[in-house]
C-alpha cells in the first residue's frame, strides 16, 4: 500500500503596504526624538550655553567674559538697530565674489591637469608653493597692489579658497576608476566633456568637502583681514565691527559679533551643504 502525501493548496496572503512608520512603529518615543540629527545638535549648543553663562558667572567680569544672556541682549540689540544686519550683508557680499573666483579658478586648473602632463606639473608645483602660504599673509601686499577697497579683500580669499578646493577637486579625479574612464570614452567623451560627465559626478564627495573646506577658509580670513585693515571704502564687515567694539570695550557686542560669525557658519553647513549631500552624493549611495 502507497501513501501518497497530501497535496496543499496554494493560497496567497495579502500583506499590508509597507511604510517608513513600520521601522519605527515598536521604538520608544524618547529614542525617536533622540534619533533626529537637529534635536542632538541643539542639546550639544543648549549644554554649550549653560558652561557659558556657568563660567562667566564665576568669573564675574563682564569686561572679560560676558555672560551668554548678555551676549543674546546684545545680539538682540545689533539685529534690531539693524546694524548686525548691515555689517553681515557687506561680509557676505565679498566673500561670495572671492568663493566664487576662487572655485572657478580651482576647477580651471584641475579640469587641465586632469587633461594634459603639463597641467598636472603646474598645479603640483602652484599647491607645493601657495598652499601652505597664510592668505593674511599675502594682505600687505593686496594693499600695496590694489588699496584700501574690496579688491584687496577678493584677492586673499581667492587664494584661500583656490589651493584647498583644487587639491580636494584633484584627489577626487585621481580617485575616479579605471573602468568609469573607460566607460565614458566608449561614449565618444573626452576633455571638458569627460570631466563633466563622468569626473565631476564621479568625485562628487571630494568636490563637496573642498567646497566646505574652501568656505571656512574663506569666512576665516574674511573677519581676520577685516580686523587687520578695517573698513573696505569706507564700509566696515562682522571684523571690522567686532574691532570697533573691541576698542571701545563693549565685550557683549565682541562676542556678539564672534556669535553672528558662528551662526552663519551653522547655517551653511547645515541648511546648505548638508542639503546639497543628502540630494547628491547620499541619495546616490556615494556616502553614509
Amino acid at each position: 500500500m502507497s501513501l501518497v502525501r497530501p497535496v496543499r493548496e496554494e493560497y496567497e496572503v495579502a500583506l499590508e503596504p509597507f511604510t517608513q512608520h513600520d521601522l519605527t512603529r515598536d521604538i520608544p518615543w524618547p529614542l525617536r526624538i533622540w534619533q533626529l540629527g537637529w534635536v542632538r545638535k541643539s542639546l550639544i549648543l543648549i549644554v554649550l550655553a549653560v558652561l557659558w553663562e556657568v563660567a562667566a558667572r564665576v568669573q564675574d567680569n563682564d569686561l572679560l567674559l560676558p555672560s551668554f544672556l548678555q551676549t543674546a541682549a546684545a545680539f538682540y540689540d545689533g539685529m534690531l538697530s539693524g546694524e548686525l544686519p548691515g555689517k553681515v550683508w557687506i561680509s557676505l557680499t565679498v566673500l561670495l565674489q572671492g568663493y566664487v573666483i576662487g572655485i572657478v579658478l580651482a576647477f580651471a586648473l584641475t579640469t587641465l591637469a586632469v587633461s594634459t602632463q603639463l597641467g598636472r606639473d603646474l598645479l603640483d608645483t602652484l599647491t607645493a608653493m601657495f598652499n601652505p602660504l597664510p592668505a593674511i599673509a599675502l594682505l600687505p601686499l593686496s594693499l600695496l597692489w590694489f588699496g584700501l577697497g574690496q579688491n584687496s579683500l577678493i584677492f586673499v580669499l581667492v587664494h584661500s579658497v583656490l589651493w584647498p578646493q583644487a587639491l580636494n577637486t584633484y584627489a577626487g579625479f585621481r580617485g575616479v576608476s579605471e573602468t568609469q574612464r573607460m566607460a565614458g570614452r566608449n561614449y565618444g567623451l573626452k576633455g571638458l566633456r569627460l570631466v563633466w560627465y563622468i569626473l565631476i559626478p564621479a568625485a562628487l564627495p571630494s568636490i563637496l568637502s573642498g567646497l566646505k573646506i574652501g568656505w571656512a577658509f574663506a569666512w576665516r580670513t574674511l573677519i581676520a583681514a577685516e580686523l587687520v585693515f578695517g573698513a573696505s571704502s569706507g564700509k566696515g564687515g562682522l571684523g571690522w565691527y567686532i574691532f570697533q567694539n573691541r576698542n571701545e570695550l563693549y565685550t557683549d557686542k565682541v562676542f556678539a559679533g564672534l556669535a553672528a560669525v558662528i551662526l552663519i557658519g551653522l547655517l551653511v553647513e547645515n541648511l546648505l551643504f548638508a542639503n546639497v549631500e543628502r540630494l547628491t552624493v547620499k541619495r546616490w549611495g556615494m556616502q553614509r
